[in-house]
């Protein structure tokens, strides 16, 4: 049975969610305020977090940011975050700061179970991914879902780490930014078709690669991205 912690001040909501969650087989936890939330996390040790970005004490973003601040205590615990705002711009900060999906309130009740069953399908396939070799420098240990550049660790958000496994995975293969929003994580196209450019811009940052003088991502103009790993 699946652990699921929700962190919402939304007390009636969360009754109803652990009602119709545990009908798939979850069993649900429920933290109105974010202090409780974290001392849940550390005892209940969960599968996976639901957190809603309008919260006393501090906001979802906050949280988010802090946990994957932390993965040496909470790992790479997935993360689908509630918001209220409809605005692409503030579902984009969600997933940049690692959460691994977003749903806008409202919602109905079986589009939330359909995404918490993709996600940890996707957290179930990263542990059973072949191993990927270390290529110029850059070394992955899927287990801890750590990525070492000359032997320095990154800080990579879940996105971030998820566009170089894909890469990696597909060494000179050129992905289209319409293949790269098929593959990522589920994220609806429109949203995700805005970001694509500045995610690997930012992913290229954090491997100190330059798009002219490219060590590990090159662009491929007119198509998309490829991973090259090595000097070009």
């Amino acid at each position: 049975m699946k652990q699921i912690l929700i962190i919402d001040d939304d007390e009636k909501l969360g009754q109803l969610l652990t009602q119709y969650l545990e009908r798939y087989d979850m069993q649900v936890h429920v933290a109105l305020a974010p202090s409780k939330g974290f001392e849940m996390l550390k005892r209940l040790k969960p599968d996976l977090l639901i957190l809603d970005v309008m919260l006393p004490e501090k906001d979802g973003f906050e949280i988010c940011r802090e946990i994957r601040a932390k993965s040496s205590i909470y790992g790479q615990l997935p993360i689908l975050m509630l918001t209220a705002h409809a605005e692409v711009t503030d579902r984009i900060v969600g997933l940049e700061l690692g959460a691994d999906d977003y749903l806008p309130k409202p919602f109905e009740p079986r589009e939330l179970v359909a995404r918490i069953h993709n996600i940890l399908r996707r957290s179930s396939d990263d542990n059973s991914m072949r191993d990927i070799k270390a290529i110029n420098g850059l070394d992955v240990e899927l287990s801890r879902r750590e990525v070492k550049l000359d032997g320095e660790i990154l800080d990579l958000t879940t996105m971030e780490y998820e566009l170089l496994i894909l890469f990696m995975q597909f060494p000179n293969k050129t992905f289209t930014r319409d293949e790269l929003m098929n593959r990522l994580r589920g994220i609806d196209a429109e949203l995700f078709s805005r970001a694509v450019d500045t995610l690997v811009s930012r992913l290229r940052y954090k491997l100190k690669d330059t798009s002219k003088t490219p060590r590990f991502i090159k662009t491929v103009w007119g198509r998309g991205y490829t991973f090259v790993g090595e000097q070009i």
